[in-house]
């Protein structure tokens, strides 16, 4: 999921996100131990996923405001 789509949903859903984000990586962790994971680089994806969650939970309990920027990655 895009940093961009996150920011729009409110702290109750990111939470909600969150929780579903670590079931999934449980998951993958059993799928690891059992040598049913195909793709061991999702168990990376989610974790970082989780972090940018949680950021912005953070961001929004400390009142702060996202960085804007363009197309081109340079601040605006």
């Amino acid at each position: 999921m895009k940093a961009k789509d996150m920011r729009e949903m409110t702290i109750d859903e990111l939470t909600a996100l969150v929780k579903d984000q670590k079931e999934k990586l449980y998951k993958l962790r059993f799928q690891l131990e059992l040598s049913q994971l195909q793709d061991t680089s999702q168990i990376l994806q989610t974790k970082r996923d989780i972090a940018k969650i949680k950021t912005l939970i953070r961001e929004r309990e400390l009142g702060l405001e996202p960085v804007n920027s363009d197309e081109k990655g340079n601040k605006k």
